[in-house]
């Protein structure tokens, strides 16, 4: 059956998936001071039901947070919904609202979907959609609301290159010329050869896995459809941020030798940079890592945060720039050792950088924050936010958004086998 998407009277009320947003809770004055300790408190969220999985967060301007997630139950259809949450006032401003519903959508704890706010008002959604028997047979699908999310457009696909391929790990950006920008890896040259088994493998034989891009205005128009790299790593996520300069994209390269090294591209007016390295991890990997870079700007400063095998022992690196990309200092080690999952996320705000990864070892999963200075060179604090009971793939990717002084941060859980959604906030004491 093809993704449906339902229109909603009004945005207040939740649909039969959802329920009563949890009440407000009271927020004391956040600082932003960086000597100032921070402590994790609990953080309800709308998305109460079990199945609810595949989180997804961003703040926009600094006043409003997005949080989309998907439901997914035996014998019901996939529902990918979203809510947001008013971070000055510290309540949700609205119960969970769908945005799709189908049994074509295709949930993965890898791939997934977002939202993104643009500055027209425009909210934006992407998910997968199967086209084909194929396992890996299946395409981006895009919608837009300029109601606030009351109603949403009918789906567009950023690609049609029409094939039964592999095509997913999104990002997206406010476009400054308006509209949206999207960033996508794309196998139509793969014709479904796996070089892996893991939650897409990596294609070998027939063609590599490239990494595309385009511009979508209000009406769904596409435009500045371009390929970007023409060989990367086949199911690792992207991530964009806009920096003082434009879209700074990173991703996983891929080389005809695997080396899997992350690379950055910035939209430089019309055209994008030639993908440098981040830093020349040297990475030797021959099947895809399934775990992606992530990247934060404030101004002309970016924070890249990784994870890497290159020395031997698994390790979250995170590197700074100074000029929106064009060059960076050399990283910085965040964790290392057999516990660390990678996994990571990053924000960049009120002159602290701040980074969230995963660690599992035989006491079970947990969820550590770094705050630093913007540069990365002086760690304020470290602290576990949480410990998971769930353990390996389930539990997915946490999310982290600061707005307000506040870090809020939302991940996975699995208990008994069933998934859910937990959040926390990192206050000052």
């Amino acid at each position: 059956m093809r993704t449906a998407i339902l229109a909603l009277a009004v945005l207040g009320l939740a649909t039969g998936c959802g329920g009563e947003a949890p009440a407000p809770v009271p927020v004391a004055a956040a600082s932003v001071d960086p000597a100032a300790e921070r402590v994790v408190e609990d953080w309800p969220l709308p998305a109460m039901l079990p199945g609810s999985a595949l989180p997804d967060l961003v703040g926009v301007q600094g006043r409003q947070l997005l949080l989309a997630w998907t439901n997914s139950q035996a014998g019901r259809r996939h529902v990918l919904q979203f809510s947001s949450y008013d971070v000055a006032g510290a309540r949700w401003e609205t119960a969970p609202v769908t945005i799709a519903v189908g049994n074509s959508m295709v949930v993965n704890w890898a791939d997934t979907p977002h939202v993104m706010a643009t500055p027209d008002g425009a909210l934006w959604a992407h998910w997968l959609q199967k086209n084909g028997d194929a396992p890996y047979a299946y395409d981006v699908m895009l919608a837009m609301s300029g109601d606030g999310g009351r109603r949403w457009s009918t789906p567009v696909s950023p690609h049609d290159d029409g094939t039964q391929t592999e095509h997913g790990f999104v990002s997206m950006w406010p476009a400054a010329q308006g509209g949206l920008g999207i960033a996508w890896l794309d196998g139509r040259n793969t014709a479904g050869a796996h070089d892996g088994d893991d939650a897409h493998g990596g294609h070998a034989a027939a063609g590599a896995m490239t990494l595309r891009a385009a511009h979508f205005d209000g009406a769904l128009r596409r435009g500045a459809d371009v390929e970007i790299d023409a060989s990367v790593c086949d199911c690792c996520q992207t991530s964009a941020a806009v920096t003082a300069r434009g879209p700074l994209l990173v991703y996983r390269g891929r080389t005809g030798g695997e080396i899997r090294d992350i690379l950055a591209t910035r939209l430089d007016g019309e055209a994008w940079t030639t993908p440098r390295p981040v830093h020349a991890d040297g990475w030797l990997m021959p099947a895809c890592p399934v775990n992606g870079p992530a990247v934060a700007a404030e101004g002309e400063g970016a924070v890249i945060a990784w994870y890497t095998a290159a020395g031997g022992e698994p390790e979250v690196r995170a590197a700074y720039s100074a000029d929106a990309g064009d060059s960076f200092a050399a990283p910085v080690s965040i964790d290392i050792g057999d516990a660390v999952q990678g996994r990571v996320t990053v924000a960049l705000a009120d002159g602290q950088a701040w980074v969230l990864w995963l660690r599992e070892d035989q006491g079970g999963q947990s969820l550590w924050l770094s705050r630093r200075s913007p540069d990365l060179a002086t760690e304020h604090q470290r602290l576990q936010v949480a410990t998971l009971a769930g353990r390996g793939r389930g539990t997915g990717f946490p999310q982290l958004a600061v707005a307000g002084g506040i870090a809020h941060v939302v991940w996975t859980d699995v208990v008994d086998g069933v998934p859910g959604l937990r959040g926390a906030r990192v206050i000052a004491r």
